[in-house]
């Protein structure tokens, strides 16, 4: 039996592998960059320090995330506007914004899990803009809420809210 032998000859067969990886790739620097520029992100630890200012004091804060996460702690001021991955989170949220005029500076934060996994961050914020919303920024939770604001003694409400 003869052996096959590799030599750098031009394959048509794999010519669509490196266009495939190359698409794959940016797809997912994408995904995990979001609908965001990096001006409307924001850090915990940037959030926290602007919540104990004054400027904190004029902030809008929603919660995207789910009620349980909420109640066990969320960001003093957070108004829990429910899961953007779901018709009826989706529903609360433009019911949340009702009363909020179109230039306020909106926080979005969801932390139920990994950044680039998370189901309801990128839903909500895509909604905003495309309801007029002009100032939204979103937090960049890497891992969960618990992990990158609660352990790291950011500041903490716990228990129900609207």
């Amino acid at each position: 039996m003869r052996r096959p032998t590799y030599t750098n000859e031009y394959n048509p067969m794999l010519s669509w592998l490196a266009p495939l990886a190359i698409i794959l790739v940016l797809a997912a620097q994408g995904l995990a960059a979001g609908p965001w520029r990096a001006a409307q992100v924001i850090q915990p630890a940037t959030l926290a320090k602007e919540l104990r200012s004054a400027a904190g004091k004029r902030l809008t804060i929603l919660q995207v995330g789910f009620r349980t996460l909420y109640d066990q702690g969320h960001v003093p001021g957070a108004i829990y506007c429910g899961p953007a991955s779901s018709a009826s989170g989706m529903a609360r949220l433009k019911n949340c914004l009702a009363k909020i005029p179109k230039t306020a500076q909106i926080i979005l934060y969801c932390g139920c899990c990994p950044w680039q996994e998370c189901p309801n961050i990128r839903p909500a914020f895509n909604t905003l803009r495309a309801m007029g919303y002009t100032h939204v920024q979103v937090v960049e939770i890497r891992q969960n809420f618990g992990h990158d604001w609660q352990v790291k003694g950011y500041p903490t409400v716990r228990g129900k809210n609207p």
